[in-house]
């Protein structure tokens, strides 16, 4: 430690910690970027209705598959439909669905995780082993059969990719218990006799509360990312709902002739992804313990 003209040794000054955070996590203009990205199909989804040129379902067969113009600035489908008042309220499903679907496979991830971690022992095993179980089938497989079996619609693609994303919040969670449980503070809070429920809920989760804020974000994007390959596939949001990759796949027959029907939801969906993705890397690196004490 560095010492003053008298000798004695003086501490290095206290960092402040927002301010390491906002440092770290605002240092790179590719994140800055995602924010912007997010903020303004936040608002987007907001003030959809106001934002909308034309109702998004109203059917003009007369003006079918119209090209970019003044009156439609992307076109219509083949069915007379505005694209943009259609990807602006797109972007009302895909956010709800990647919120809701985030929330509800957080929860029981997390549930099932502590419980596992912290316990172990035969609930451990048979936790685990059913989490092991879910993770040998790819994400989007595992969602596109829970969804075949189920139908289309928001609430049942909500249900198969909460199934599918569920396993690795438990996973993770499971990982951070295992570590965190045997810490000093732990043991001593039991010693107290504290509960169970007590421990896990107020001194364990808090502590995963870093490395699980990454993976929500990050996971938010897979998840829309999953929601409009489902639906591309015919298996996720039902018509006439708006739905980005619904979109594309009905624009899809008129790639040569009105490439706008399937790019621009297209377009939509990787900025919204690599948003959620480049915001998620910073957080990762903001809240990174390594990286604490650094400016």
């Amino acid at each position: 430690m560095p010492g003053n003209a008298s000798g004695v040794t003086v501490p290095p000054p206290r960092l402040n910690e927002f301010k390491r955070f906002r440092r770290v996590f605002l240092g790179r203009g590719v994140v800055i970027f995602g924010l912007i990205v997010l903020l303004f199909f936040i608002i987007i989804t907001i003030f959809a209705p106001v934002l909308a040129p034309y109702d998004p379902y109203e059917i003009d067969v007369g003006n079918a598959l119209l090209q970019p113009s003044r009156q439609h600035l992307l076109g219509t489908d083949a069915v007379g439909r505005d694209i943009l008042s259609r990807i602006i309220f797109g972007s009302r499903t895909s956010l709800f669905i990647g919120i809701s679907v985030v929330a509800i496979s957080t929860i029981v991830g997390v549930v099932l995780g502590i419980t596992a971690g912290y316990y172990g022992g035969w609930v451990y095993t048979i936790i685990m082993r059913l989490i092991d179980a879910y993770m040998a089938f790819p994400m989007i497989i595992l969602a596109l059969m829970v969804s075949s079996l189920l139908g289309g619609g928001i609430k049942n693609v909500i249900i198969a990719l909460t199934v599918a994303m569920m396993p690795g919040y438990a996973r993770l969670i499971c990982g951070q218990a295992l570590h965190i449980k045997e810490n000093d503070y732990i043991l001593a809070e039991r010693s107290f006799g504290a509960s169970n429920f007590r421990i896990m809920f107020l001194h364990i989760v808090p502590n995963c509360f870093s490395p699980l804020i990454v993976m929500v974000t990050m996971m938010l994007g897979s998840v829309i990312l999953a929601e409009a390959g489902l639906s591309f596939l015919g298996v996720g949001i039902t018509p006439p709902t708006a739905a980005w990759g619904s979109m594309v796949n009905e624009g899809r027959p008129y790639l040569l002739t009105q490439p706008a029907l399937s790019f621009a939801p297209g377009i939509a969906i990787m900025l919204v992804v690599f948003a959620f993705n480049m915001v998620g890397d910073g957080l990762r690196d903001a809240l990174d313990p390594s990286l604490r004490g650094t400016l």
